[in-house]
């Protein structure tokens, strides 16, 4: 026998899980929001919270609690939306779960079970953020950050982040390979794997860090490529898309979703974060790197690319928007996974052929006030010549 309030709290998960999300009235030409996140804490389903033995649980209580749903790796597999995002318990350890649909907007459930990682890292504490890649040599990597208590200290706080991978064929058995290991940066985090082999190795976008939060001498995200994936270590690493001054990467900058194969060059969704009087901003920006070789970039517009707006800056940790996962569809279109405050998990659509636009149409950065307003004069003169050109026509 199950507890009365068992049912009620299943209908409310029934009515979340069937309720259609919509597009939002948001207008910029690149990219559509929707009106609701595609997951939440209240996705979650009731047998990971609750006992539902009403003998030793008889006031229905949340057992173990869940606190927030964020920072999604994604992919498509067989015609369904998959995200795996960062699952954070009541107790603030995080983990992972698979989540389907058939849409990629709405109706997304978790299995049944989340993932169970093989434990090989005895002093691994918590793990987050997996980017997905579909790499052509068969498997599906899973890169995520493997975070450990540095013992080198008595702070508290201090802690040490690098890159676990694992890898897997059906999102369910994983097996776990070696840590990345990078020769020349102490630290890593948002590490993500490029689909395709560079030069005949794996190629890793990474970020170089000296600290567990400061990036130090690290000077953006890096590229490096390594010969094995099972053991696998970068000599050395390129900067790609460098931290610059008095922009939106001034603080920190750092790889998100996989590259997106355009017909110009990799489509690179990345963020970028600078320091406020509220604390720090998180954004999301674009990049285009060649299709040849992906350590260069080839187009770099200037400004952010999504930013939180409304209730999307309220949460945990506020301000912010993050995203580790995007799927590209075999017709062109791209649904972008970003989450909200490190609390909700959120989609916006798009096309190549628009990210492409918006990468080569869009003018650079050309990093001071005046030389802005002399773009943007520009982009005026023009347009009023083009208003006063068809001045009566509809």
């Amino acid at each position: 026998m199950l507890h009365k309030q068992y049912y009620i709290e299943q209908a409310k998960l029934e009515r979340l899980l069937a309720r259609k999300n919509r597009k939002s009235d948001f207008y910029n030409g690149i990219f559509d929001r929707y009106e609701d996140p595609v997951l939440t804490r209240n996705h979650v389903p009731l047998h990971w919270k609750y006992d539902l033995d009403v003998e030793t649980n008889p006031y229905f209580m949340e057992r173990l609690g869940v606190n927030a749903v964020m920072n999604s790796g994604a992919i498509e597999l067989d015609g369904k939306f998959y995200l795996v995002p960062r699952v954070e318990g009541a107790d603030r350890k995080s983990f992972f779960a698979v989540a389907e649909s058939d849409s990629g907007i709405d109706g997304f459930h978790f299995w049944d079970y989340p993932v169970e990682l093989p434990d090989t890292c005895p002093e691994e504490t918590n793990v987050y953020d997996m980017r997905l890649t579909k790499h052509e040599d068969g498997w599906i990597y899973g890169v995520f950050c493997s975070e450990s208590k540095d013992t080198s200290t008595g702070d508290l706080s201090a802690a040490v982040a690098e890159a676990g991978i694992v890898r897997t064929k059906d999102l369910k058995t994983w097996e776990r390979l070696d840590n990345l290991k990078t020769l020349r940066s102490p630290q890593q985090r948002n590490v993500l794997l490029h689909p395709e082999f560079v030069d005949g190795k794996y190629a890793f976008y990474t970020r170089p860090m000296d600290g567990f939060i400061d990036t130090g001498s690290g000077g953006g995200i890096g590229f490096g490529l390594c010969d094995d994936i099972c053991h696998a270590v970068i000599d050395e690493e390129i900067i790609t898309s460098r931290r610059v001054y008095h922009t939106l990467t001034e603080t920190k900058n750092g790889a998100g979703a996989v590259p997106v194969r355009g017909k110009k060059c990799w489509i690179h969704i990345a963020h970028g974060v600078r320091n406020t009087a509220a604390g720090l901003r998180y954004v999301l920006y674009l990049f285009g790197t060649d299709l040849k070789d992906p350590s260069r970039v080839v187009a770099e517009p200037s400004g952010l690319f999504l930013a939180p707006l409304g209730w999307e800056r309220v949460g945990d940790v506020s301000n912010v928007v993050f995203t580790n996962g995007a799927i590209a569809r075999e017709n062109g279109d791209v649904y972008i996974y970003y989450a909200a405050s490190d609390t909700r998990m959120h989609v916006a659509t798009t096309t190549v052929e628009k990210l492409e636009d918006y990468l080569f149409g869009t003018p650079c950065d050309p990093r001071r006030s005046r030389d802005c307003v002399n773009q943007r004069c520009e982009l005026i003169r023009k347009n009023l010549e083009i208003l006063g050109s068809s001045s009566g026509e509809i």
